[in-house]
């Protein structure tokens, strides 16, 4: 073999210009997410370190233990947990069956009740909270003016200000789990309404045998991202009841909020923490179930 044969073989084959543009945008792209990864590092993980360092000590957790509000806020959680969202997808899944109806009004009204869900949290729970005022609220001045007696101070009383914080909560945000029942229902084809109606079915036959198991996976995981995401709904009291009254209708999502007006840090994210082994399970069995 040529020296000339030996030297050709040797040379190693050039980079074709396409894929050294290729590379040259990979390496851009790279150095685009390093930002992201810094915001990430920086107001997600590095908060998220912090409070778990500061709840580390097993002492802060017997004093928080020892806090009957603390127990009256675990309560308060599950009875927000089991009643609440239950309510509330029970409601959106019968309301998803009214709003997939064809008649020309249902836009009105399917615009008019999403109106809750879009608005901010602030104004529509405050004004909630002004017409319940004992004094001067609407609500109370309009049973004055029938009865000429005075109304209840509802936001006084424990259990009554806690169902108002439900009502509060599932009215927030019935309108968004109706949605995407909604959604779930105008997947099922219209074929299968047809040919039961054939058969003479009823509503509730049509319900049990055609909606219900086309909606099923969907509403219950609806209802575990519900339940997660109410873990974490710290308007829906504290917006309306501040806890009170005297700290009875606190739940864990609003407990770390009074700990630190007390300046107790070390109790407020312990009170975080403990949340943890209700969420974790959630979001396991959460996760499982998209996966098949």
């Amino acid at each position: 073999m040529s020296s000339s044969a030996i030297a050709v073989a040797a040379t190693p084959p050039a980079t074709p210009p396409a894929t050294r543009g290729k590379d040259r945008w990979q390496a851009w792209g790279r150095w685009m997410v390093l930002p992201y990864l810094l915001i990430f590092l920086v107001f997600v993980l590095y908060p998220v370190g912090y409070g778990l360092w500061l709840a580390r000590h097993p002492q802060s957790y017997v004093h928080l233990e020892a806090d009957p509000i603390f127990l009256r806020s675990v309560v308060n959680t599950f009875v927000f947990l089991v009643v609440a969202i239950n309510i509330k997808m029970i409601v959106a899944l019968v309301l998803s069956g009214f709003f997939v109806q064809t008649r020309w009004w249902i836009k009105i009204v399917s615009a008019l009740f999403i109106l809750p869900w879009a608005m901010p949290s602030i104004p529509t729970i405050l004004s909630v909270r002004f017409m319940l005022n004992p004094e001067w609220g609407v609500i109370n001045t309009t049973i004055f003016r029938l009865t000429g007696a005075d109304g209840p101070n509802w936001l006084n009383d424990p259990t009554l200000a806690l169902t108002f914080a439900m009502l509060m909560h599932v009215w927030k945000s019935l309108p968004f789990w109706t949605l995407i029942l909604v959604a779930g229902r105008l997947a099922i084809p219209s074929e299968q309404y047809e040919a039961a109606s054939v058969d003479g079915a009823t509503s509730w036959q049509k319900f049990k045998f055609i909606s219900w198991p086309a909606l099923k996976t969907l509403y219950l995981t609806s209802t575990i991202l519900s339940m997660i995401w109410t873990l974490g709904d710290f308007n829906s009291v504290y917006l309306l009841t501040g806890g009170g009254p005297a700290d009875m209708t606190h739940v864990l999502a609003t407990l770390g909020i009074r700990y630190l007006r007390l300046d107790q840090v070390d109790l407020s994210m312990a009170s975080i923490v403990v949340a943890m082994p209700l969420v974790l399970p959630l979001v396991y069995f959460m996760m499982k179930r998209l996966s098949k």
